[in-house]
């Protein structure tokens, strides 16, 4: 049987890195590690660690994303919560067999990474995310 490992994020959708820099980094002392360009979400994310898990800042790259939609309807705010598993495709089976609508039936491999998102349908209205880490 999986299992989740920790928190691996929480994922906050802002319209603008700088101005979102000046809370978390700047008023709340959390250390910027770095940003990153992922173009296969349509997006620009910095990263801030905070113990083993992290906060990460996602900006929408292209209008025509989820995240963009997102951002636009209601300004920003809590995006995502990501669990990191130990076997990310065991989970999505038991996740199915339990009848959790999923947005992703398989797992997405990027470099270092698998991940997929369980509909917020299934969960009570959260976007969640899972991780396993493959490196």
């Amino acid at each position: 049987m999986a299992k989740i490992k920790k928190i691996n994020h929480v994922a906050v959708a802002v319209a603008d890195l700088d101005a979102s820099l000046a809370f978390w980094r700047d008023a709340m002392g959390i250390e910027l590690h770095h940003v990153e360009d992922v173009p296969s979400q349509k997006a620009a994310v910095a990263f801030l660690p905070v113990g083993e898990s992290e906060v990460e800042l996602v900006k929408p790259t292209s209008d025509d994303s989820g995240l963009a939609k997102f951002v636009a309807e209601k300004g920003g705010g809590l995006h995502h919560l990501c669990f990191e598993v130990d076997h990310i495709d065991e989970m999505l089976e038991e996740l199915k067999s339990k009848g959790v609508r999923l947005i992703d039936e398989t797992a997405r491999t990027l470099p270092g990474r698998k991940m997929a998102f369980v509909h917020p349908k299934s969960t009570g209205g959260v976007l969640v995310e899972l991780y396993e880490i493959t490196e």
